[in-house]
C-alpha cells in the first residue's frame, strides 16, 4: 500500500529522456498495466500504437516534432513565457520554458511514443474519454514503477491529418493522447500541488471539509488558474 501511494504521489511529468531504448519486456509490462484499466461497460475500447525506431515510427515522430514545435512557439508567445518572472532565468516559469523548448526540439529522438486511441462504438460522446484516459494513467504509473517517465499530451492534434494515413488509423478511431516514454534524465519526486482543501468540498459546492488535510511533508505550488474563495 505504501509503495502504491508513494508511486501515485511522486509520478511527475517527465519530458527529458536519456537516449536509450526501452526493453521490450518493460514495454510489455507497462502496456499490460494500461490494459487493466476500467472502461465503460468493460468494453476495453482503448488501443495503443507504439512508435519505437522503425522507419514509419521515425517518420511519425518527426511529423509530431514539427507540430509540437509550432504549438509551443505559439504558446510561449501567447502565455508570455519570456516576460515578467520569465525574464529571470532562475524562476519556475523560465525553467519550464527551457524544459518545454528541449522537449519539442528533441521529440523526434524520444525512445518510445505511445498513441493512445479509442475505438468508437457510438457517436462522439463528451464522456468517452473515461474509457481511455484511465489506461493512460495506468501506463504512466507502471512506467514510474519500472524507473521510466513520461507525460500525456494532445498536441498530436496539430498534425493528426498527417498521422492518420501514415499510421493507418481509421477515421472512426479517436486519437486520444500522445505519451512519450523514456528513462528520465532527472528524477521523479514529490509533486507540488495546491492544498487539499482547495479541491475537496463537503455537502455542497465550496463547502469546507475540515478533514481534508494534507499529509506531513506535502509540497505546494501557487501555479494554476486563479483561486476562488
Amino acid at each position: 500500500m505504501t509503495e502504491l501511494l508513494e508511486g501515485i504521489c511522486t509520478t511527475r511529468a517527465i519530458r527529458r529522456y536519456r537516449p536509450e531504448p526501452i526493453p521490450e519486456d518493460d514495454l510489455a509490462t507497462m502496456l499490460f498495466a494500461a490494459t487493466r484499466a476500467p472502461s465503460g461497460s468493460n468494453r476495453q475500447p482503448f488501443r495503443f500504437v507504439v512508435l519505437r525506431d522503425g522507419p514509419v515510427a521515425r517518420e511519425a515522430k518527426a511529423v509530431m516534432a514539427e507540430g509540437f514545435q509550432r504549438i509551443w512557439s505559439a504558446k510561449r508567445e501567447a502565455d508570455g513565457y519570456d516576460s515578467g518572472s520569465g525574464a529571470d532565468a532562475s524562476s519556475p516559469k523560465a525553467r519550464m520554458a527551457r524544459t518545454m523548448e528541449r522537449f519539442v526540439e528533441r521529440f523526434a529522438d524520444t525512445p518510445v511514443v505511445v498513441l493512445a486511441c479509442l475505438r468508437r462504438y457510438r457517436d462522439p460522446d463528451p464522456v468517452e474519454g473515461a474509457s481511455v484516459y484511465p489506461a493512460c494513467q495506468n501506463l504512466l504509473l507502471a512506467a514510474r514503477a519500472l524507473g521510466y517517465g513520461g507525460v500525456m499530451t494532445t498536441w498530436h492534434r496539430a498534425v493528426e491529418d498527417q498521422l492518420r494515413p501514415l499510421l493507418g488509423i481509421p477515421e472512426d478511431v479517436l486519437m486520444a493522447a500522445t505519451i512519450p516514454l523514456g528513462r528520465p534524465e532527472g528524477n521523479h519526486g514529490p509533486v507540488r500541488r495546491r492544498p487539499l482543501r482547495e479541491f475537496v468540498y463537503e455537502d455542497r459546492w465550496e463547502g469546507p471539509a475540515a478533514w481534508a488535510v494534507d499529509p506531513d511533508g506535502a509540497r505546494f505550488t501557487s501555479a494554476g488558474p486563479p483561486r476562488t474563495g
